[in-house]
């Protein structure tokens, strides 16, 4: 099935309005294409930037053992309906910020994860599998190269959306000083691009 809608995928982007794809570079610029147009336009509003600055300003000094435990405390707690590390990425402003633009583009966006200098998250769409990023190409592959860094995932199946998605990943900015701050991952709905 992966290799399938792979396959379908570099095939036709023409749901998001978008060229064919014919050749190995295509399925990039098709990606670049949707992150400029639908994405770069609000990942530097000031409701994102102050999130990740403040949760940067309490998490930087963080060592491996205090990361892995809020780790583990995540993966036990979600889902379970009363966590205060869980809320405190799923509500709030910049969650709320997160979610209206996935529901604005009507089924493509699958999920937004904002995570600070550290890779854990700051806020997110919706629940994600694990607190911390930080061991994952979304964050290593962008915060982890540095300012204007951009990652595409290959098609996977996601555990946290239960769909098969590619990821848009890329280095959050901070407009005032044009420091890089954190990062940003959408998923995309891989059925959806074709």
């Amino acid at each position: 099935m992966r290799a399938a809608l792979f396959s379908a995928t570099l095939g036709t982007f023409m749901t998001l309005g978008l060229p064919t794809v014919t050749t190995a570079a295509e399925p990039a610029d098709a990606l670049n294409t949707y992150l400029e147009a639908n994405v770069l336009p609000w990942a530097d509003d000031p409701v994102i930037v102050e999130a990740v600055s403040a949760q940067n300003a309490v998490t930087s000094g963080y060592d491996q053992a205090q990361i892995d435990a809020l780790d583990r405390t995540w993966r036990e707690e979600v889902g379970t309906g009363a966590s205060a590390l869980v809320d405190g990425v799923l509500m709030g402003p910049a969650a709320d910020f997160l979610r209206e633009h996935v529901s604005a583009l009507g089924g493509t966006m699958t999920e937004v994860i904002v995570m600070d200098s550290q890779g854990l998250n700051v806020a997110a769409s919706n629940a994600t599998s694990d607190y911390w990023q930080g061991d994952e190409d979304k964050y290593q592959k962008t915060y982890g190269v540095g300012v204007g860094a951009v990652h595409f995932s290959e098609i996977e199946f996601d555990e946290s959306t239960q769909i098969y998605q590619v990821q848009i990943s890329f280095t959050l900015t901070d407009p005032a000083t044009g420091a890089a701050i954190g990062a940003m991952t959408v998923g995309l709905d891989a059925e959806s691009l074709m």
